[in-house]
């Protein structure tokens, strides 16, 4: 289990008769940006199809088919929509905590035999993650055996609490809380993610803790409170099931009806809106990292959330800006002026806003007033002159055939339904997604920066510094002051 937002890429390929269009739209986008002119119009043939059947179970189960018969496998990826950003103050990372008791064992499976059941069909892929968004489960299974994956996905939606007890709660809460401390308290540039989000968002923003939670939070969590929070958000009405792979419809629909159609309905939960945020002022901190050997500049401003306006904008910037070997950041810092070791730039888009992230992480001795010098240089330069045709070509080339790509196995296939299903609430939004793409200019990204980056944000500064003597617990504040 873990808390990653990253999707899932295959980079193998395979015959996909199910997609003809994929060879045609490899072939025919030009190799690079001297290959054909930056604004060639695209062949209206190759947007891909994921062919897909959608309905709803009485009980409002969303059910997504994606039928590919030359595949072996099927994959069941089934999404609640419920994340961190969903959680009330003083209850921060439930939604991860729950993703965890998921594993634990339902009425009718016994306990902690997901894995090792899924295991001896020959699975694979067997997983959940948790994001501010929606909580995942998923898994690839030899396609005789997606009767048992179904079972396994419907005991725990409908019978977890069953089995729930006081002390696998209490495991997973100690569970949670040493990951927390492995991967977010006791790594390097980990306290500069708490520091950054305690200077973004105010005292009970969701967004303000990650979605890994609090220790305090997790420690005083009690047993109804978890009850309280599943019969809440993990129901029929609130999630989503896909199948990809090889199976009979009728056979699968009859499956799902047999596994998912008992349950009661129950209406879907409303969810608050996550409200955006603006910063009166830059704010900046020095954050000193007794794991960090090197300084970090982190830079973050407020962004637009996923597929909103400007978003596909500030994704083919950040390319421009920080894309490893031809990016600007990377040339100034890295090649022409060897002061950074790393340089990035992303747009962290969720579900109602996002963030804007610039990261230079400083060679031994660098000086930080040369790069943040460079830094705002390059930033200002994205605002004042669009950027070049060949450099939107090459970003729109790359996400393009990272897309199609991506597309090789079923389970990748069943995450990008679910994807679109929940933020363009259309699984079959690829057409639109890359005629978004493709629409992009250099114009519209200029105006994106003029929109976003030209405003007050946060600058973190990871400073290294020697570590003290060992302590005990991580403790309940957010880490942002350590």
């Amino acid at each position: 289990m873990n808390t990653t937002t990253t999707p899932r890429r295959a980079l193998s390929l395979r015959a996909l008769p199910w997609l003809p269009v994929v060879a045609l739209a490899l072939s025919a986008a030009p190799a690079s940006a001297e290959d054909a002119p930056p604004d060639a119009p695209a062949a209206a043939s190759d947007v891909p199809n994921i062919e897909f059947e959608a309905y709803k179970l009485d009980n409002g189960l969303e059910v997504i088919l994606h039928r590919d018969p030359a595949a072996p496998q099927v994959a069941v990826n089934l999404w609640y929509h419920v994340g961190s950003g969903d959680e009330e103050p003083g209850k921060s990372g439930f939604a991860h905590l729950f993703e965890h008791m998921m594993f634990q064992g339902s009425k009718h499976t016994g306990v902690d035999v997901h894995f090792p059941i899924l295991e001896e069909l020959g699975a694979d892929d067997v997983n959940g993650t948790t994001n501010s968004d929606r909580t995942n489960y998923y898994e690839v299974v030899p396609r005789e055996h997606l009767e048992t994956a179904l079972w396994l996905e419907s005991d725990r939606m409908g019978y977890l609490l069953d089995s729930l007890t006081e002390a696998s709660f209490r495991n997973q809460v100690d569970v949670v809380r040493n990951e927390r401390r492995q991967r977010y308290d006791n790594t390097p540039y980990g306290a500069a993610r708490f520091a950054i989000a305690k200077l973004l968002y105010p005292e009970g923003h969701p967004y303000r803790y990650l979605t890994i939670g609090l220790h305090e939070d997790l420690d005083k969590a009690s047993l109804e409170d978890v009850r309280s929070f599943f019969k809440h958000w993990y129901v029929p009405s609130n999630a989503t099931l896909v199948l990809a792979g090889s199976f009979d419809v009728a056979q699968a629909k009859a499956l799902v009806q047999k596994w998912f159609g008992s349950f009661p309905k129950i209406d879907k939960p409303a969810r608050k809106p996550v409200a955006a945020v603006t910063l009166s002022e830059t704010q900046k901190l020095d954050v000193p990292d007794p794991f960090a050997k090197l300084p970090q500049e982190d830079w973050v401003w407020p962004a637009p959330g996923e597929l909103a306006e400007g978003s596909f904008e500030l994704g083919a910037l950040a390319e421009v800006l920080g894309a490893n070997g031809w990016g600007r950041l990377y040339q100034r810092l890295v090649v022409k002026e060897p002061l950074c070791a790393v340089v990035a730039a992303y747009h962290d888009a969720r579900q109602d806003t996002g963030e804007f992230h610039v990261i230079a992480r400083l060679k031994p001795g660098a000086d930080r007033a040369r790069v943040e010098a460079i830094l705002r240089e390059e930033l200002q330069r994205a605002i004042d002159t669009p950027v070049t045709a060949e450099e939107l070509h090459r970003v729109v080339l790359s996400t393009e055939s990272d897309f199609i790509w991506g597309l090789a196995e079923v389970g990748d296939r069943a995450d990008q339904l679910q994807w679109f299903n929940h933020y363009a609430h259309d699984p079959g939004y690829a057409a639109k997604y890359l005629e978004r793409l493709r629409a992009v200019t250099p114009e519209s990204i200029q105006a994106a920066a003029k929109a976003w980056l030209d405003k007050p944000h946060v600058e973190v500064v990871s400073v290294p510094k020697a570590a003290g003597p060992p302590g005990g617990d991580a403790g309940g504040d957010d880490g942002g002051e350590k």
